[in-house]
């Protein structure tokens, strides 16, 4: 075995370059640089192993290390024996070093499909940008989702409120309602001596009351809207008599004791030109109109028949019908009423105060969650 070793009978590669000054230099300041090159790359790629250690395939990078430090000491071993024949040590050297870079180079070969299919930068920051602009996204959809849960949950207390507000209102309406129903049936029944009569006139009333109110609790408002007011009040004439009776006026809402009020005198009014005016000749025509004209709110009923016709408008005998549209209505609005009669033309013309009449905006009553909360558990059909 020493003779593998021993290398004593050998002489210096030094010789062999005949020992000129130049040709020593070149030589060994080439191989000092491979050196110290093959020494600094294998230090760079097992710190990048030690710092990375997710890096893929962290053995071959190793060999390749392996593989290139032996390289250079190979180079390192050729300096010294330019003096120093040490030329077995240097071939046990390349063997190792040519083992080890016939295994980097089987492992290498053998990993090829895998490195292959290793995503390249490019595609690794395509996948990148696109996780980005989802987590965006759906931090967005979040943010759009919290802002959906805080804009219901407010929707909700508002309509919280809203239901608290109407319930009230609800309780104060129903006591309102039962006195003037108290009222109507205590006055409907004076001065008249058949029940008969007193149900007509009575039920004919309150149904007028009902129609009004069922109009208000179908808005998204306490309040309701003249001109359905009106046309529902004369649709039981209008399906009779058809063009003889016209209505004008603007868009109004009105507030539900107005509301009840125009309701009754339209009743009433409507009533009286069946039984004398419309319902005795058919040369008879109505026109209804209202206006809003210097704070003032006028209505007025124009009933009309040609001279001399056999049905001309006669006035309601008196009684509580009169004293509702002449006395009860005006005063709960504030306001006044004239009725003319001239020849074949009679007028009925009630005025009151813009305040008394049109609605007022109220906070939280009209909110329209509310509202379909109340239709949808209470049903107004």
């Amino acid at each position: 075995m020493d003779h593998t070793m021993d290398y004593g009978g050998y002489m210096p590669h030094g010789m062999c370059l005949l020992w000129e000054p130049w040709l020593v230099l070149l030589w060994a300041g080439s191989d000092l640089l491979i050196f110290l090159s093959y020494t600094a790359i294998p230090i760079a790629l097992l710190r990048v192993l030690r710092k990375r250690t997710e890096v893929p395939h962290g053995g071959l990078v190793a060999l390749f290390a392996s593989f290139i430090l032996l390289c250079g000491l190979t180079h390192l071993l050729g300096i010294v024996t330019l003096w120093f024949p040490i030329y077995p040590w240097t071939g046990w050297v390349k063997l190792a070093t040519g083992i080890v870079s016939m295994t980097t180079a089987v492992v290498l070969f053998r990993l090829i499909p895998d490195i292959i299919r290793l995503p390249s930068p490019a595609s690794l920051a395509a996948v990148n940008q696109t996780l980005s602009e989802e987590i965006a996204a759906h931090k967005a959809t979040l943010a759009s989702l919290d802002r959906q849960v805080q804009e219901r949950t407010r929707e909700l207390e508002r309509a919280t409120a809203a239901l608290a507000v109407q319930a009230r209102e609800a309780v104060h309406r129903s006591g309102n309602l039962l006195a003037v129903v108290h009222s109507l049936a205590t006055q409907s029944a004076r001065g008249t001596e058949r029940t008969s009569e007193f149900l007509e006139a009575f039920l004919g009333r309150v149904r007028a009351l009902a129609d009004t109110t069922r109009a208000i609790a179908r808005s998204d408002r306490s309040s309701a809207e003249l001109g359905q007011l009106v046309n529902s009040g004369l649709e039981v004439l209008r399906s009779t008599y058809g063009p003889r009776i016209s209505v004008s006026g603007p868009a109004l809402a009105v507030d539900p004791v107005a509301a009840q009020q125009l309701s009754l005198a339209l009743y009433e009014l409507a009533t009286n030109t069946q039984k004398y005016g419309l319902g005795a000749s058919d040369q008879v025509d109505v026109a209804v109109r209202w206006s809003v004209d210097d704070g003032r709110f006028t209505f007025v009923w124009n009933e009309r028949s040609l001279p001399g016709a056999a049905g001309e408008a006669a006035p309601n005998p008196e009684g509580f019908g009169t004293k509702l549209l002449m006395q009860i209505v005006p005063r709960m609005l504030g306001g006044e009423a004239e009725r003319k009669l001239a020849g074949s033309e009679m007028v009925y013309c009630l005025s009151a105060p813009v305040d008394g009449v049109i609605a007022k905006e109220t906070d939280g009553s009209g909110d329209p969650l509310a509202a379909r909360i109340i239709d949808t558990s209470f049903g107004l059909d």
